[in-house]
């Protein structure tokens, strides 16, 4: 087949198929033209998904006359200064929006600049471009859309329905809203309820408010402020609490330079900084932006300008993990259950009330033996040697500790223990309510955060074996470990081969005390089955803390001492980031006086 000159109208759909992929590519491309156009205020109007009609309208400085006929033409831009494609400043910039667009739809542009006496319209149909005339608009610019991809049926064979389209352009409109506060939004339709975000003041606190209006006032109570800089790039924005969580990582929002992405580079920062926090099959919910001088970016890497590729990656990914951490760290006791709605929604009445005229001694299940007495003392707490018991009058007995005075404890963070519950819960008083603290997962925290402050500082401490303990496992199992045997002996697990299928361990982390050594090994085989070589030696090293941990902390099912659960309290209250034991389950909820109330009816 011999070579030949492709059609202009061939070259431009080929063009529209790269720029113009469904409905929300076109508004996406819209309304980045609006907001370079300097807008305060964008209206978007879709129907029929998008592919029957899409309205966009603004406020910005419009076009005169001779910028007009010239918008819809192939690689004509007023976004670029000069040649030079390192100092990109706007949003768009590659003029092939609009001619994209006007090649596969019935493309409509309505402008006034201010120099000019009236306003200017021109309309785009399947390429072919009409005459300019005279129209009538106070201000700005209108585009209308309308039955795109009518000049390529067969694309639209491909779009989703009416609503999937919708949501797709919703969600676009989202993310152009979060990295401007400072434009007023109108997104309409006749598939959903008109929302308007109007604009917010300057600031962290504006970024807040319209953050907290889009993703919602949940997002807003666990927002957690974050800000690094170093070298001429600047990470700012929030991110949840590890109480608030998704189960896809759809929930960050990542914009360079007020441009919105989808980058590997940060997603994967979001999730190594979140990896002390979440279990595995939980994703974090954060709104980040990082700023940086154009030169070390590149925003030309994709036609439609949704990746982008950084000069000093390593840089950008340090700063985001650096300043999530230490956003994390500073709200560490955050818990899902430090908000009394997400604690109250799980009690339940205990039984259904009897009718007044119910008569339990006719009952079948009533007691046939005499009533028991309530007058003695009750079955041991561990939070003192006798349980509160009730008589007819006030109570005989108080559930207080004695070992110190309660003044002195029910006005720090975590109160005052009072008692076990099920050898497992430990449940303290504050001076406005109470807690309930979950033993193994509270201590798996504070073991876990001790060894890696004894890593970083000289090393884990090991205690040798008088005798080796042996454990047999298969021997691929042993294999994977020997690999590894290096990594496990920094964090104070010595092991080594004992024939086939069989290791040796000769020391262990002394943090850890007696310790089950066969459990810990086939539970650091399970994790080490999942890495490969590219994660980071660092990662690695944390899930073996965290195994560790989890193995070295108080179990389930130990009774304790009123000392060891106050202890245990004011261990927390020290710890980094204590909210959470290190599989992102919380490890306390908290109840405000309030919310007791509310359960009994009071409020």
């Amino acid at each position: 087949m011999p070579v030949r000159q492709l059609p202009e109208q061939v070259v431009n759909r080929i063009a529209a198929g790269e720029v113009v992929e469904r409905p929300a590519s076109v508004v996406k491309e819209l309304v980045e033209n609006a907001i370079d156009a300097g807008a305060s205020r964008i209206d978007v109007f879709t129907d029929g998904g998008g592919r029957r009609r899409i309205s966009i309208t603004d406020d910005g400085g419009g076009m005169t006359a001779s910028d007009l006929a010239l918008a819809v033409e192939r690689h004509a831009t007023s976004k670029l200064d000069d040649e030079d494609l390192l100092q990109i400043r706007t949003l768009g910039f590659r003029g092939e929006a609009l001619p994209s667009i006007g090649s596969v739809a019935r493309l409509s542009i309505t402008t006034r600049h201010a120099s000019e006496p009236h306003a200017w319209a021109l309309t785009v149909e399947g390429g072919e471009k009409s005459e300019i005339m005279p129209a009538a608009l106070a201000h700005g610019t209108r585009v209308e859309v309308n039955d795109l991809f009518y000049a390529t049926p067969a694309r639209l064979k491909f779009l989703k329905t009416d609503r999937t389209e919708a949501e797709a352009i919703r969600e676009v409109v989202r993310r152009l809203a979060m990295a401007r506060p400072d434009v007023a939004f109108t997104l309409a339709g006749e598939e959903r309820a008109p929302v308007t975000w109007a604009a917010a003041l300057p600031g962290t606190a504006g970024r807040l408010t319209r953050l907290g209006d889009i993703l919602g006032t949940e997002f807003r109570s666990h927002a957690i402020e974050v800000h690094a800089e170093r070298e001429g790039v600047a990470v700012a924005g929030y991110a949840a609490a590890p109480a608030l969580t998704k189960a896809n990582a759809l929930g960050q929002y990542l914009f360079v330079n007020g441009r919105p992405v989808r980058d590997k580079l940060i997603l994967g920062a979001v999730r190594a900084a979140y990896s002390d926090y979440l279990p595995r099959d939980r994703h974090p919910v954060v709104a980040l932006f990082v700023t940086l001088d154009p030169r070390e970016v590149d925003a030309n890497v994709h036609p439609a300008k949704t990746e982008v590729r950084f000069r000093n990656a390593g840089l950008v990914r340090a700063l985001i993990v650096h300043g999530l951490k230490e956003g994390l760290a500073r709200e560490g006791r955050r818990t899902a259950a430090n908000s009394g709605d997400s604690a109250l929604s799980s009690f339940r009445p205990a039984f259904a009330p009897r009718p007044a005229s119910w008569d339990w001694r006719a009952s079948p299940s009533a007691p046939s033996g005499p009533l028991p007495s309530f007058g003695g003392a009750a079955a041991p707490a561990f939070a003192e040697r006798s349980q509160a018991a009730f008589d007819v009058g006030a109570p005989s007995a108080d559930v207080r500790i004695d070992a110190q005075p309660v003044s002195d404890l029910v006005d720090r963070p975590l109160g005052a223990a009072r008692t076990q519950l099920h050898e497992t819960y430990i449940v303290s008083q504050t001076r406005d309510g109470l807690i309930i603290v979950d033993q193994h997962a509270a201590h798996e925290r504070i073991v876990y955060e001790r060894l890696k402050a004894s890593l970083a500082a000289n090393g884990v401490q090991r205690q040798i074996l008088l005798i080796p303990e042996i454990v047999e496992m298969d021997e691929a199992i042993v294999e994977r470990l020997l690999t590894r045997s290096d990594e496990l002996a920094s964090f104070g697990l010595a092991i080594e081969s004992f024939g086939p299928g069989a290791v040796a361990v000769r020391e262990t982390p002394s943090l850890l005390g007696k310790t089950n050594a066969g459990g810990l090994l086939r539970d650091l085989a399970e994790h080490m089955a999942e890495w490969d070589e590219a994660l980071p030696l660092e990662r690695r090293l944390m899930h073996v803390a965290a195994t560790m941990a989890c193995h070295g902390s108080v179990r389930a099912g130990r009774r304790l001492r009123p000392e060891e659960m106050n202890a245990l309290l004011r261990e927390m209250e020290e710890t980094p980031n204590s909210g959470q034991c290190n599989h992102g389950r919380p490890t306390y909820v908290e109840l405000k006086l309030a919310d007791v109330e509310k359960l009994f009816g009071r409020r």
